[in-house]
């Protein structure tokens, strides 16, 4: 079959799946045949040592041998050499129905870009999935993926999943292990794809061995992906609560000790010194990730940046935080200044750092601004270095 021909290509990435392998094939090719649809079974195979790789030929299946191993290394081999226009996936364990997968044609053939299925609407049977994973990981790292990514899946982390394949294969993923099935998705919401749902039933693990997927390990791939690609949440909200937070009770500070009910003494202007330097930090480290993920052609670039790119400019970043930088100096000075008019003798730390905190915070922030502009424009400068060679 070629391209034009092939409609729908049913891929399972595969290690060892001797047990359940080859009634899942069968399931498949015999949705294919019944449906009337150009299709094809692959397999991806990950260095399957157990007899899979002939169960599935057997079965009827095309094979795809793929030597670097992880999960999502496998389904990245298995996409590149699908030959449908269409992909459908699903692990090879017995756990999902290969012979219903009309939802999933259906809504491809409808426009959707990505079909996830739903266990929590298709039902769950008893033991087929873990109470870690049923009650605590999967609703976690799905809201927190709706959060972040504006999505509406409420299963992010399904199996069964399809989608074309040419939209896929434009978003750039990168990952190999199990965190594929997160950039998947996370890359598609951002790329602005259709994404749609059907029910979908989870049956008991049939290979009788421990799954491949490590609770813990895996989850937090999949939580720290999450963080890593949707910088505004790890980076940028925290960022601007500390900074308002700091800069406001720095502000109210200097009008005195005590503002109303509440108390700012030198030791919680101290800490809010700090919650702002943090903050500046923080949103420097958001803007840089993203600044990064753009010029890597992880994200496309967003419209703020797109819009206000021509000031994002290494000389206007130098210039801010050495203006700020030389007021918190200036302000130090005049404090120095101060102190030597009286001849240098003992100071009333209750007062004097009233000032010295805000003036040292305004030094830090602007050498912030300043370190950072310089590392933007030395990102800038390897990227396009890169592009010429």
């Amino acid at each position: 079959m070629t391209d034009t021909t092939c409609e729908l290509t049913v891929l399972m990435p595969c290690l060892n799946e001797a047990r359940t392998l080859g009634s899942c094939v069968r399931a498949a090719r015999d949705f294919i045949q019944g449906s009337g649809i150009r299709g094809e079974v692959l397999v991806a195979d990950n260095g399957s040592t157990d007899g899979s790789v002939e169960i599935a030929e057997a079965a009827g299946a095309r094979v795809v041998r793929v030597p670097q191993r992880g999960y999502g290394a496998a389904l990245q081999a298995g996409i590149a050499s699908a030959r449908g226009r269409f992909v459908i996936m699903g692990d090879a364990d017995d756990s999902y129905d290969f012979s219903r997968l009309g939802g999933f044609v259906e809504q491809l053939r409808g426009g959707a870009h990505v079909v996830m299925g739903n266990r929590f609407q298709g039902g769950i049977a008893q033991g087929a999935m873990p109470f870690l994973h049923r009650y605590l990981g999967n609703p976690v790292l799905s809201f927190i993926g709706r959060l972040f990514f504006r999505t509406h899946i409420g299963d992010f982390h399904c199996g069964l999943r399809g989608f074309s394949r040419e939209s896929v294969q434009q978003l750039g993923l990168i990952t190999t292990g199990m965190e594929f099935a997160s950039e998947l998705i996370a890359k598609a919401a951002l790329a602005g794809l259709r994404i749609e749902e059907v029910p979908t039933a989870l049956r008991r693990d049939g290979r009788g061995r421990p799954p491949h997927l490590r609770t813990w390990r895996d989850g937090w791939r999949h939580l720290r992906f999450l963080l890593l690609f949707c910088p505004r949440w790890l980076f940028l909200y925290p960022g601007i609560a500390l900074l308002v937070a700091g800069l406001s009770g720095l502000l109210l500070g200097l009008a005195g000790p005590q503002v109303g009910p509440i108390p700012l003494g030198i030791h919680t202007l101290l800490y809010l010194g700090g919650a702002t330097i943090l903050g500046v930090q923080f949103i420097l480290f958001a803007v840089l990730t993203k600044w990064i993920a753009v010029l890597a052609g992880l994200v496309a670039e967003p419209p703020w940046m797109t819009r206000w790119g021509s000031s994002f400019t290494i000389e206007n970043g130098l210039l801010l935080g050495l203006s700020v930088f030389l007021a918190g100096l200036v302000w130090s000075l005049w404090l120095t200044f101060d102190w030597g008019r009286s001849g240098f003798g003992p100071l009333d730390p209750l007062e004097t750092m009233r000032s010295a905190i805000p003036a040292v915070t305004l030094m830090a922030t602007g050498m912030q601004a300043t370190i950072g502009s310089f590392f933007a424009g030395a990102l800038h400068f390897c990227w396009r270095s890169a592009r010429v060679e």
